[in-house]
C-alpha cells in the first residue's frame, strides 16, 4: 500500500510546481493517504519521500560525512565513495534508474539547469556554496550514459588548515614550511600544481595564512573553497549561465574586477582557461606575491599547460613565456598516494633558457634538494629573505 502511495504523492508534488518543503511532502501524504492507509505505512511513505524530496535523497548521509570527497552513482545499485583513500563501495542503493534519473533532475533543477533527452547532461554547482562547503554536480543521463544514469558529486570543502597543521599531518617537513614561509613573505609569485583532489586548494589556502595581516587578498574562484586564516580577504566568486544562457560571469572577468580591488596579493583558485593572461599581466604590473593553482602532472609539464591555456586567451607561445618568466617565480606540486595522504612533492624554480622557460627542480621528496636550489636560495636573498635550506 505505501508504495501506491509514494508514487502519488510523487505524482502530485512533481505536477504542483511548488517548492518541495517538508510540510509540503507531510501534507501530500495526508491528502493522498485520505487516513485510508495504516500509521506504519504513512510513517514509510512520509520518510521514504522527505528522503527523495529533500537534499540529496540517499546520498545525503554520504555528503555530510566529513571525510567523503566523492560520491558517484554508475547504477542504482552501485554507489561509491571516496573519503581520501580511494574509491569504496557502499551499501547505499536506489530502488531503480528511475530513482537516480529523478534525483539527479532534481538536482538540476536546483541549479538552475535542465537535465532531459534535449539536454542529457549538467555540470553545475548547488546551491549552498556559501554555507562553506560546495558540491559540484555532474549527470548523464541514457542513452549518452549506457549503462543508465550517472551522477557525480564532489564535495569541495573550506581550505582552512594552515602551514604548521599541514606539517603536522604530514605534507612536508620542518625545512619545508620554512622555505614556504620565506615564499610567501618575500613576495615570490607561485603556482600550485598537481592533479584533481591532490590538495591543491588546501595548500594554496595554508599559504594565504602566512601574508602579513596587513596586505589585502582578493581570491577569485568558481566555488568558496579558500577559507585563510587571515584578516583581510575578499573573495569574488564566478556565476554559471542562466536557463536562458544569460547571466554568466567568468573567472577571466573577475579577474580583471580585482585588480580595481587594491590587491595586496591577487588569487586565482584554479586557472583553467583564458584568464591565465590576465594573472600573468597583473603579476608583471606591480602585484608580485600572488598566486593560483594549475592542473598539472609535474612541474616540468606546466609550461605546455599554460601554453594551451594561454591559447584560449589569444596569447602566443612566445608571448606566453616572455610573460610567464617574468611572472611567476616557483611552482609547488603535491600529489596524493594512498599510503601517505596528500603531500608536498616538488618544488621548483623557472628559468629562462632562450626564449623558453622550463621549470627546474630545487627539490623533491624522493631526491631531496636539486639543480634549482641556488635558484631559489638567490631568489630568497635578492628580496631581503632567509635562507631556510
Amino acid at each position: 500500500m505505501h508504495t501506491e502511495l509514494i508514487e502519488r504523492v510523487r505524482r502530485r508534488l512533481a505536477g504542483s510546481g511548488a517548492p518541495v518543503s517538508p510540510s509540503a511532502v507531510a501534507a501530500a501524504v495526508r491528502e493522498e493517504s485520505g487516513g485510508l492507509v495504516a500509521d506504519t505505512d504513512l510513517l514509510t511513505a512520509l520518510r521514504a519521500l522527505q528522503q527523495e524530496f529533500l537534499g540529496a535523497g540517499v546520498l545525503e548521509p554520504l555528503l555530510r560525512d566529513p571525510r567523503v570527497t566523492d560520491v558517484l552513482v554508475t547504477a542504482p545499485d552501485q554507489v561509491w565513495v571516496d573519503r581520501g583513500d580511494g574509491l569504496r563501495r557502499c551499501p547505499v542503493t536506489f530502488p531503480d534508474d528511475d530513482g537516480v534519473r529523478r534525483l539527479a533532475q532534481r538536482l538540476a533543477v536546483a541549479t538552475g539547469r535542465r537535465l532531459d533527452e534535449a539536454q542529457p547532461w549538467v555540470d553545475a554547482w548547488l546551491p549552498g556554496a556559501e554555507a562553506g562547503e560546495a558540491v559540484r554536480l555532474h549527470a548523464v543521463l541514457p542513452p549518452i550514459a549506457a549503462g543508465g544514469t550517472c551522477l557525480s558529486l564532489r564535495v569541495l570543502r573550506p581550505a582552512s588548515h594552515d602551514v604548521a597543521a599541514l606539517r603536522r599531518l604530514g605534507a612536508f617537513d620542518e625545512e619545508l614550511a620554512g622555505v614556504l614561509r620565506e615564499i610567501v613573505r618575500h613576495r615570490l609569485a607561485f603556482l600550485v600544481t598537481g592533479g584533481t583532489g591532490a590538495g591543491k586548494t588546501t595548500l594554496l589556502a595554508a599559504l594565504l595564512g602566512e601574508v602579513p595581516q596587513d596586505e589585502r587578498i582578493v581570491c577569485v574562484e568558481e566555488a568558496g573553497e579558500l577559507r585563510p586564516e587571515h584578516p583581510h580577504v575578499v573573495r569574488l566568486l564566478t556565476r554559471p549561465p542562466n536557463v536562458e544562457g544569460a547571466g554568466e560571469i567568468r573567472v577571466r572577468d573577475l579577474v580583471r574586477q580585482a585588480l580595481r580591488m587594491r590587491p595586496d596579493r591577487l588569487i586565482v583558485g584554479e586557472v583553467r582557461g583564458a584568464e591565465v593572461c590576465e594573472l600573468l599581466a597583473a603579476l608583471n604590473t606591480g602585484h608580485d606575491g600572488g598566486g593560483g593553482t594549475v592542473h598539472a602532472n609535474s612541474p616540468a609539464e606546466v609550461p605546455a599547460r599554460l601554453e594551451a591555456l594561454a591559447a584560449l586567451g589569444g596569447l602566443s607561445r612566445q608571448a606566453l613565456h616572455s610573460q610567464l618568466a617574468a611572472a611567476v617565480q616557483v611552482v609547488l606540486h603535491v600529489r596524493r598516494s594512498t599510503g601517505r595522504g596528500r603531500y608536498l612533492a616538488a618544488v621548483g624554480v623557472l628559468r629562462r633558457e632562450d626564449d623558453l622557460v622550463r621549470v627546474v627542480p630545487a627539490w623533491d621528496h624522493a631526491a631531496g634538494w636539486g639543480d634549482g636550489r641556488p635558484d631559489l636560495l638567490a631568489l630568497l636573498r635578492s628580496r631581503g629573505g632567509a635562507v631556510p635550506c
